[in-house]
């Protein structure tokens, strides 16, 4: 039984030019419909028994803080009643700084919220601009401010790098804001242009200017250096936090576990398979009205497809994957399975085996995908 929850919100009061997630601008969107088939989709999944308890829950989009209070509200309460979080879960709610405020934040304090995860993507503005973002760096203080007056005391800043036109020393002094911050998480990402994006049609005609390989691999290089030096661990590729403050939601879907995915376009995964959602907002928002689950696609893995995941998932955390562990999920030996790409691995300085498993090397960090590549099947 899965022991984490995704809801996916996909209302946006500004959409983003490098966005290729599920999301919609909010004006005339039928918002109130779409927390009704919320509703319906854990009862169709879950039945009407008690609160089932979880570890994780984690409220993403879209930008979930474009909902006013009382829908936001509302969502909560409803995931309240067939979600119960352990005692000491984790529950993350993404923000959009520019929309977060004293209210908002009393009803997520409220509901047992205990964890926010900022956009804040960079602290030029300049830059924030360019990438279609509508706060200022002004806001990203001012909802620091507030959050902790409100007494939160785990919270995320999202950053990118290579974005068009960006420097390195503008890289560095975002990451000399953030550390300055003191904030307990972040989540630094190279920008990757996807196809039905405005930056993907603008790279189509060569009118977008991104940093070249080595210049983002210098950024790379920084953001690893300067989070370590400041007392983040680097536990997963793109992910920095201070002792304790690990994203488990994130752990979740990078140890290959179960999890429940609610709202139009979310993932599911049971452990045998995965199931994407409808899309489209209204087609999602019809399937449930109808009485019956938004699935748009569910494919049962093969065990060699679940070992595969395994790998490529598994080999994303600075840990890498554990022998013991494969084998007691799996019943086999991954040296076995893969003894000839592991010790290629190994010989081009890619990985690092000890006696207890397999994980990036450093240079494996910035090549990660050759060494992802290496456990699929052709």
């Amino acid at each position: 039984m899965a022991r984490a929850v995704y809801i996916h919100i996909p209302f946006c009061t500004h959409i983003c030019l490098y966005c290729d997630f599920n999301k919609v601008f909010i004006k005339g969107q039928p918002v109130e419909a779409y927390l009704d088939a919320l509703d319906q989709e854990m009862v169709l999944t879950l039945g009407n028994a008690h609160p089932q308890p979880v570890d994780t829950i984690y409220i993403g989009g879209g930008t979930p803080t474009a909902l006013s209070p009382r829908q936001l509200d509302r969502l909560l309460q409803t995931i309240g009643t067939y979600f119960q979080l352990d005692p000491g879960g984790e529950w993350t709610v993404e923000a959009n700084p520019g929309d977060l405020d004293r209210e908002k934040l009393s009803v997520m304090k409220a509901h047992g919220v205990n964890r926010l995860s900022l956009g804040v993507q960079s602290f030029q503005e300049r830059l924030l601009k360019m990438i279609g973002r509508s706060h200022l760096p002004e806001d990203v203080y001012r909802s620091l401010e507030l959050a902790r007056e409100m007494d939160f005391r785990n919270i995320n800043i999202d950053l990118m790098f290579r974005l068009p036109t960006q420097t390195i020393s503008e890289v560095e002094s975002s990451l000399s804001e953030l550390i300055s911050l003191g904030v307990e998480h972040a989540s630094v990402y190279s920008l990757i242009v996807e196809p039905r994006t405005v930056f993907y049609q603008l790279m189509k005609k060569g009118k977008l200017p991104l940093p070249d390989e080595d210049e983002e691999a210098d950024m790379f290089a920084r953001v690893i250096d300067r989070l370590e030096g400041a007392g983040y661990i680097h536990y997963e590729i793109s992910n920095f936090a201070k002792p304790g403050f690990e994203s488990r939601h994130n752990l979740t879907y990078w140890n290959n576990e179960p999890y429940y995915g609610f709202g139009a376009g979310a993932h599911s995964f049971d452990g045998i398979r995965r199931r994407v959602n409808i899309g489209p907002v209204n087609h999602y928002i019809r399937a449930l009205k109808q009485g019956r689950l938004p699935i748009r696609e569910e494919i049962g893995l093969s065990l060699r497809e679940r070992m595969e995941e395994e790998m490529f998932l598994g080999m994303r955390k600075m840990e890498g994957v554990r022998f013991e562990h494969f084998r007691e999920k799996y019943g086999r030996d991954l040296r076995e399975i893969w003894e000839k790409e592991v010790q290629d691995l190994v010989a081009r300085g890619l990985l690092l085996e000890d006696e207890g498993g397999i994980r990036l090397s450093r240079r494996g960090i910035f090549l990660g995908n050759l060494v992802f590549e290496a456990f699929l099947k052709e």
